[in-house]
């Protein structure tokens, strides 16, 4: 495996061709070791990968303490070719209920004073928030980005789970590198206008869900047990009637898997991969053997015909259920 980089965006570096979401280390998918969260964290650095994403409420801090502490215990080499992305913004009481999200210049700020703090770092090098406060408008919060950016703090200004007006205002304040939001064989909303306008100003996409949280992993089953404490008890794709259509996706994505000799979770991530350079799949591997599978994706070509079986195993649209659950899809802008 040859760790290739990609482009983040016209205004952004150059990063790993995957990244690391490292939101499951710390919260919504159960339990996770800390001790084996740091060993694959080390061992993504030492396979070539650069981009590490977290956010200031994933654990409510827990995320950016333990991703602080892996680059502290890093080789000094490895330390210095990692990016760290954060998303911040979402609002959480002490039940961990989610209360909204704050774009305000000075919370914008002061969030990033303590993400600094707790990530051990003199500056994050791409920062976003997680989602548009529709009491804030997207120039402010974005400009508040800038400031952050013009005295050193920030190195790159990004997006998150935003529509194509909203990008292309954020765009007019300020230069952006990338756009992150949901994508996947079963999750393609951005190809009729996100992707569009983000190809049109020079904006990458850093795509997270791209096994849509283990369900094309072709890892999970319809009798798996999931704990109070893991989204995907309440994730409408994962219910139900939903999981056993979703569940038949994959087993259709399976066959084609078997005949290339890799894994659904590889077929799946390199079908990401193949969407474009300006595209950086983030994967979410908690464990070293499931980053050792994600990595292996780089190496799986999908020619003419793989495409068209894997187009015709899983259409745009055939996923059954929402990507969240309706309270948390009005936040999200189309």
């Amino acid at each position: 495996m040859t760790m290739r980089t990609r482009p983040l965006g016209t205004t952004g570096p150059q990063v790993s061709a995957l990244g690391l979401g490292c939101m499951g280390m710390s919260a919504l998918y159960g339990e996770a070791d800390r001790a084996e969260s740091i060993a694959t964290l080390h061992a993504a650095l030492e396979a070539g990968v650069t981009l590490l994403d977290t956010g200031d409420f994933y654990g409510m801090g827990h995320n950016e303490l333990l991703i602080g502490e892996a680059l502290r215990a890093a080789p000094a080499a490895r330390r210095e070719q990692a990016l760290v992305s954060v998303k911040f913004g979402a609002l959480r009481g002490p039940d961990g209920g989610w209360l909204g999200y704050d774009g305000r210049p000075a919370a914008v700020k002061n969030f990033a004073a303590y993400s600094l703090q707790r990530l051990g770092v003199d500056h994050i090098d791409v920062y976003r928030i997680a989602r548009l406060d529709p009491a804030v408008p997207i120039e402010e919060t974005v400009g508040a980005i800038a400031e952050l950016v013009e005295k050193g703090h920030v190195r790159h200004i990004g997006l998150s789970e935003v529509g194509a007006e909203t990008i292309r205002r954020a765009a007019a304040t300020a230069p952006i590198s990338d756009l992150q939001i949901e994508y996947s064989l079963i999750s393609r909303g951005i190809e009729d206008a996100i992707l569009p306008a983000t190809r049109e100003l020079g904006i990458a996409i850093t795509a997270y869900g791209v096994l849509s949280r283990g369900l094309i992993s072709g890892h999970f089953t319809a009798d798996r047990q999931l704990g109070a404490g893991d989204f995907r008890a309440r994730s409408p794709r994962f219910q139900g009637d939903n999981l056993r259509h979703n569940l038949n996706l994959v087993e259709a994505l399976r066959e084609i898997a078997d005949q290339k000799g890799v894994s659904v979770a590889q077929i799946a991530i390199a079908w990401v991969l193949s969407r474009g350079e300006d595209i950086v799949p983030l994967v979410g591997a908690r464990r070293r053997d499931r980053l050792t599978e994600a990595l292996g994706a780089l190496d799986v070509t999908l020619d003419a015909a793989d495409l068209a079986a894997i187009e015709e195993a899983v259409p745009a649209g055939a996923a059954a259920g929402d990507r969240y659950p309706a309270a948390q899809m009005a936040h999200l802008e189309s």
